[in-house]
């Protein structure tokens, strides 16, 4: 299949496969899987969703082009999910030159309340940094480049660059209030999808999704003029996210190993403990995914953040035994068409 037939329709790259706050380390030496990161190419511009280990990297290795970037989309505020935002922040500006160029970046807002203790705790728990412990997309962002205003200030004083607060435009996803969201008591309430960005390329439609205790927590539908993608976030079986990916046209779709889950952790300690728990109420084994895709009506469905980064491809198969449409489990750097008639190559 030629490149160029691919390029005819909106494509996704999937930048980053692997999920969870490490480093997977393949036994035979392969190259590792980088933190998640997904871009949505439309014509000219192209969309970022979250920004793993390794990102900026994979940004400059597919051949993006960073000013036409139109967007960045955060699911939620793990570390695994916006480590490398910082780079991006940081190491992106100057690329922008004296463009007049503004690039948004949508993302959870400030949850005000403090996550309650897990029950398998025996002692206390302190949090760190009380008098601002759950900042949002603006606050990362403002705290990411105040960190680094010395060195900003010196490209922007010595090299004449142009000022980052000029290009990045943050912005906390406002939920709508008849929703009655809580972050403890009410933090994924069924709801219909609503539009947080609009250009004349895309409309970016959001829900909330079951990723515990961090909330909110979003999923994400990109519509094209060409096709749609709807990229799931971290999150176990979702009501709100079946019905954001109706008929879509590809659905990425976190997926994690269970069996690993319990091999990796002792059951024996209060900490071996609680991640089982964490793992098991927050996100979704290969066949949950399945499931979803099958019955929203996904006619294509890939398989990311893969946690373990390392595991062998017939595990994530098992999706196949329940997803009648397209499946892909996605390397790092790969272009998978909206269009299921229209095969996939790798960056």
């Amino acid at each position: 299949m030629s490149w160029r037939k691919i390029m005819e329709k909106p494509y996704v790259i999937t930048l980053g496969t692997a999920g969870g706050p490490r480093v997977w380390t393949p036994e035979d030496g392969a190259e590792p899987r980088c933190g998640i990161a997904t871009a949505i190419v439309v014509g000219d511009r192209w969309y970022l969703v979250d920004c793993g280990q390794g990102v900026y990297r994979q940004i400059w290795k597919a051949g993006l082009d960073l000013k036409k970037l139109a967007g960045i989309f955060i699911t939620h505020l793990h570390s695994d999910h916006v480590v490398d935002l910082t780079n991006v922040l940081v190491l992106a500006f100057p690329e922008f030159a004296k463009l007049g160029i503004q690039v948004p970046i949508y993302g959870p807002g400030d949850r005000g309340f403090l996550p309650p203790v897990n029950k398998q705790a025996t002692g206390p728990v302190n949090p760190v940094y009380p008098d601002n412990p759950t900042p949002g997309t603006v606050d990362f962002v403002d705290l990411a480049l105040r960190a680094h205003a010395t060195d900003i200030n010196d490209r922007v004083m010595d090299s004449l660059r142009p000022s980052p607060l000029d290009i990045w435009r943050p912005k906390d996803i406002a939920l709508p209030s008849e929703i009655g969201f809580h972050p403890n008591d009410n933090p994924y309430p069924e709801m219909a999808p609503f539009v947080i960005h609009e250009d004349d390329s895309v409309k970016v439609t959001a829900t909330l999704v079951i990723h515990p205790p961090i909330a909110p927590a979003f999923a994400f539908r990109f519509d094209t003029e060409a096709g749609s993608v709807t990229i799931s976030g971290d999150t176990r079986f979702s009501e709100n996210l079946r019905t954001l990916s109706e008929n879509t046209d590809l659905l990425l779709h976190e997926a994690i190993d269970f069996e690993w889950v319990h091999r990796f952790n002792d059951e024996h300690t209060e900490t071996g403990r609680a991640v089982i728990e964490h793992h098991q109420k927050s996100h979704s084994s290969p066949e949950d995914a399945a499931i979803i895709a099958e019955e929203s009506g996904a006619k294509q469905l890939a398989l990311h953040h893969l946690v373990p980064g390392t595991a062998p491809a017939s595990v994530w198969h098992a999706a196949s035994n329940t997803f009648g449409g397209k499946l892909h489990i996605p390397v790092d750097n790969q272009r998978i068409s909206l269009s299921e008639k229209i095969g996939d190559e790798h960056a």
